[in-house]
């Protein structure tokens, strides 16, 4: 489902030129310059831009990164977004993040998604903002932070003070110095499953057995203590072994007026999967409809849950297109792949397993949260060495301290959005 902002300059173009396949270009203003970036119908449908045209206009630059000219990185300031021609697939620090569309060359030139300029590049700090109502893409000047160059370091390093200035650099947030109005933010933490309903259980192929449940328990508490101490006022969803509906979770994070929503779970491996057990990484989804078969794995699992609840009204079980249509949600849309891509970010710094990217589906547990939310499968408890790891008190700290760094970076980074900083 194509954005309302894309959705209206779709409108506004398409309209403009009914009966001519080219379309008018996108303004673009970058401080005082204003250019015009060419654009085109899209072959899978909506609208195409050229990427080395909105790079240049942005004040950045599209980068070739082979010889073939198959990939490419598009740079506006500190961010760079990496694309492939013939994907619709873009990786962000080390991150894979679906696009509307794929990408692809024409007549010698790339042409990306209109939303990778509409929506994703405004997600990444670029200082990048779209206008709807003029149809028009702005640029502002950014705040550029003097950082040192980066070294290797140990796995327990004291986190630096300071604010990174893109998503790819470390997440890591002192609790000093914390901002006195994140004291009045509120971040409701959901331990994912309970009661009778265990969720996954594991390992494959034997160890010590090790229930979903449990191990999301443990590790939101440690969460909620690492915000606490961040200065960040919690919110727990449960905080012993009992059932909480899912269509229940979101309605308690709105009645605590939270600002964001944090579910925690834990991944399975399917088991018609080829060698199931060796499945292992952490990934993190925010509410959008599923684009591939593993999302809709991962949406269809933990969706289960609601077989627990004798009450449950099943009517429910498709609430997305209500979400979707929905304008105050769609803007949560854009704030939670935003917060996930940050989380994903930080637990790289501090997991054993591969990260399997920021991920979309219709996830029945963040449909009624109207707020920022994110759902964190932190591991796969089918596989034996991270169902130990997961079940480790030391890393369980380890993976809430780092989960409390990145939320607490997004709430500073959102601080600076609505208080007019860089």
């Amino acid at each position: 489902m194509m954005p309302l902002g894309a959705l209206a300059l779709a409108l506004q173009l398409s309209a403009a030129v009914p009966a001519v396949p080219s379309l008018p270009p996108l303004a673009v203003r970058a401080g005082n310059r204003m250019q015009s970036v060419p654009t085109m119908r899209h072959p899978d449908g909506g609208i195409a831009i050229r990427a080395d045209a909105v790079a240049e206009a942005l004040g950045g630059q599209l980068v070739s990164l082979s010889n073939g000219r198959a990939r490419y990185r598009l740079e506006v300031g500190t961010t760079g977004v990496d694309l492939e021609a013939g994907s619709a697939l873009a990786v962000i620090a080390g991150d894979t993040v679906p696009l509307r569309a794929g990408v692809f060359r024409r007549g010698g030139r790339l042409y990306v998604p209109l939303a990778l300029a509409t929506e994703l590049l405004p997600r990444l700090g670029a200082g990048v903002l779209f206008d709807p109502d003029k149809a028009e893409l702005r640029r502002f000047a950014t705040v550029t932070v003097a950082r040192r160059a980066p070294a290797p370091r140990p796995r327990a390093e004291t986190p630096r003070p300071g604010l990174p200035a893109s998503p790819a650099d470390n997440v890591r947030s002192a609790p000093a110095n914390r901002s006195a109005s994140l004291r009045q933010r509120v971040v409701v933490v959901d331990a994912g499953h309970g009661g009778r309903d265990n969720g996954m259980s594991g390992p494959i192929g034997g160890g010590p057995r090790v229930y979903e449940k449990n191990v999301t328990l443990a590790v939101s508490k440690l969460l909620q203590s690492a915000l606490e101490e961040r200065g960040v006022r919690v919110v727990m969803t449960r905080t012993t072994d009992t059932l909480i509906g899912l269509y229940d979770r979101g309605p308690i994070a709105n009645a605590a007026k939270g600002d964001l929503f944090v579910s925690i779970h834990v991944n399975a491996a399917n088991p018609r999967w080829q060698n199931p057990g060796s499945a292992r990484g952490f990934e993190t989804y925010f509410l959008a409809e599923a684009k591939t078969e593993d999302e809709r794995r991962v949406a269809a699992m933990e969706n289960e849950a609601v077989k627990f609840e004798t009450d449950a009204d099943v009517s429910r079980d498709d609430p997305l297109g209500f979400i979707m249509r929905d304008m105050a949600q769609n803007e949560h849309l854009r704030e939670s792949m935003r917060l996930a891509t940050l989380i994903q970010t930080g637990l790289r710094t501090v997991h054993p397993g591969p990260s399997r990217g920021v991920k979309q589906a219709g996830l029945a547990v963040l449909v009624t949260a109207f707020m920022p939310a994110v759902l964190v499968e932190i591991g796969f408890g089918t596989n034996r060495a991270e169902a130990q790891y997961m079940t480790d008190g030391d890393r369980q700290r380890e993976l809430a301290s780092t989960l409390a760094d990145a939320v607490v970076r997004y709430l500073e980074q959102y601080e600076r959005k609505v208080g007019g900083g860089g």
